[in-house]
């Protein structure tokens, strides 16, 4: 399975340039049904554009119709996600991230991301760096 980032949702949803490598997995794991994006990005995005700190002309309810309707697949946020996300050793506060990470690690998902500072966290999680 992956996981997207929540920027690399947003960059589906708003149709941005995605690296050929990025591009393929996201092809193969849309057609396997196994690509997902946890429902703490919607929380983010929606957070995102109430703060003015990502314009779009949709409200984030549409951007997130719009993404599940392609076959991507929401993971909700669950009480051991939650639980797991406190106990990430030497991984930074953000708590959306934080989420995010324990729902990769709970579902053994790859994380799709352009997030240095989840890229460079040592920690088994699997990554895939989304500008590739």
């Amino acid at each position: 399975m992956i996981l997207l980032d929540t920027h690399v949702a947003l960059w589906i949803a708003t149709n941005a340039t995605l690296g050929t490598q990025t591009r393929a997995l996201l092809e193969r794991a849309l057609a396997d049904d196994r690509l997902a994006v946890s429902a703490i990005s919607f929380w983010e995005i929606a957070l995102l554009v109430s703060k003015k700190r990502f314009e779009t002309s949709k409200a984030p309810k549409v951007l997130r119709t719009e993404l599940l309707d392609t076959g991507i697949v929401e993971l909700p946020l669950t009480g051991q996600i939650a639980i797991l996300a406190v106990d990430l050793q030497n991984l930074h506060g953000d708590p959306a991230d934080r989420f995010i990470a324990a729902t990769a690690i709970a579902h053994d998902a790859t994380l799709l991301t352009a997030d240095k500072r989840l890229l460079d966290w040592r920690h088994k999680l699997k990554r895939h760096n989304a500008v590739t």
